[in-house]
C-alpha cells in the first residue's frame, strides 16, 4: 500500500476521525493539542479549544459535536476558528478527572462515548493511567443519557455488527478486544474476549470493512491489524509511523482508509503525527452523524 500524508500538518496526539459521506468531508481532532480539524475539498480548517478534544462528529442540523473534558457540546461550524462557539449538549461522565476518549455514532444517530482517567498535563504532556474510572455511555438525540459500562481503563474502537446486536469495544489498558451481546432493552450484556493481546502495539481506535473485518490501529506497533468477523488475525498492514492511533474508511466510494497517528516524546520519523491515506482495494462501512 502507498501511505501519503493528506496534509502537511504534524500533530501531537490525532484521533477519532469521521468520514461525513454526505459532504464529502474529513474530520478528526488532536486530543492533546486541543484541536478540532475539517478538511473539506482540500481546504483545511480548525478550531483551537483551551481544554482536551477527542471527536468531532457532524450533526444531522448541521453543527457538529465535540467532545471535550468537561462535557460533549456543540460546535457552530461557522465561527472562528479562534473563537469557536459552544453549546453544551451534555456532562455524559460527572466523574471528576475523567476526560472524554472514543467517541462513535451509531446507525440510530446515537453517540457512544468512553471516557478515562486524564492522561495529559496543561502542556499536552503524558501522565501516567493508574484508575479504572472510565465508562461507556450513550447519549441519544433527546440528549439523555444512559451509562452502560463502568471501571474501564482506556476505552478504545466502537464498532457494530450488521445486526447492531453485538459491540466490539477494546480496553487498552487490558491489551484486547471485547464484544459485548447488546440486549433487546439496549443494555450490553457480559463481555468476552474477541481479539487477545497481540504481539504488537496495543489496541487502539478501528474501522470495520463491508465484510466485517475489523481494521485495528495499534499503538506503539507500527500497524493496522486486520482481524476477520471471529477475532483471529487476518493480517498485518505495515505503516511508515510507529504510532497509530485509529482509522476510518472515506473517499467516494469508501476505499481509501485515512489514519490518524501521534507524536509522543521521543518518537522519529517524519510522518510522526500525521494524518495518512492509502486506497486499500476494500470498500468500508460508512459513519453516522449525531441524529440530534
Amino acid at each position: 500500500m502507498q501511505w501519503r500524508a493528506v496534509t502537511e500538518h504534524r500533530f501531537k496526539l490525532a484521533e477519532g476521525p469521521f468520514w461525513d459521506g454526505h459532504e464529502q468531508v474529513l474530520y478528526w481532532v488532536d486530543i492533546a493539542g486541543r484541536l478540532a480539524c475539517r478538511l473539506c475539498a482540500g481546504h483545511y480548517r480548525q478550531w483551537q479549544f483551551d481544554e482536551p478534544i477527542s471527536s468531532f462528529i457532524p450533526c444531522e442540523r448541521g453543527d457538529a459535536l465535540v467532545t471535550l473534558a468537561s462535557g460533549v457540546y456543540r460546535l457552530d461550524l461557522a465561527s472562528a476558528g479562534d473563537q469557536p462557539h459552544l453549546e453544551l449538549l451534555c456532562v455524559a461522565d460527572p466523574v471528576v478527572g475523567n476526560r472524554a476518549n472514543e467517541a462513535r455514532c451509531d446507525a440510530e444517530g446515537r453517540l457512544w462515548l468512553g471516557s478515562m482517567q486524564n492522561n495529559l498535563d496543561a502542556d499536552g504532556g503524558d501522565i501516567p493511567v493508574v484508575l479504572r474510572s472510565g465508562g461507556l455511555f450513550r447519549v441519544d438525540a433527546q440528549h439523555r443519557v444512559t451509562q452502560l459500562l463502568g471501571d474501564m481503563g482506556i476505552v478504545n474502537t466502537l464498532l457494530w455488527n450488521a445486526g447492531a446486536d453485538s459491540l466490539l469495544s477494546a480496553d487498552s489498558l487490558d491489551g484486547v478486544i471485547y464484544r459485548y451481546a447488546i440486549n433487546a432493552n439496549g443494555s450490553l450484556g457480559e463481555r468476552e474476549v474477541w481479539a487477545g493481546v497481540q504481539s504488537r502495539g496495543t489496541p487502539d481506535g478501528s474501522a470495520m470493512d463491508v465484510d466485517g473485518y475489523v481494521w485495528n490501529a495499534r499503538w506503539d506497533g507500527h500497524c493496522l491489524m486486520r482481524f476477520a468477523p471471529d477475532g483471529s488475525l487476518d493480517r498485518v498492514i505495515e505503516l511508515p509511523l510507529s504510532h497509530p492511533t485509529s482509522c476510518v474508511f472515506g473517499g467516494p466510494d469508501l476505499t481509501t482508509l485515512y489514519v490518524t497517528s501521534a507524536a509522543p516524546a521521543g518518537c522519529a520519523g517524519d510522518l510522526s503525527g500525521a494524518l495518512l491515506m492509502a486506497d486499500v482495494g476494500v470498500r468500508g462501512l460508512e459513519c453516522h452523524r449525531f441524529a440530534g
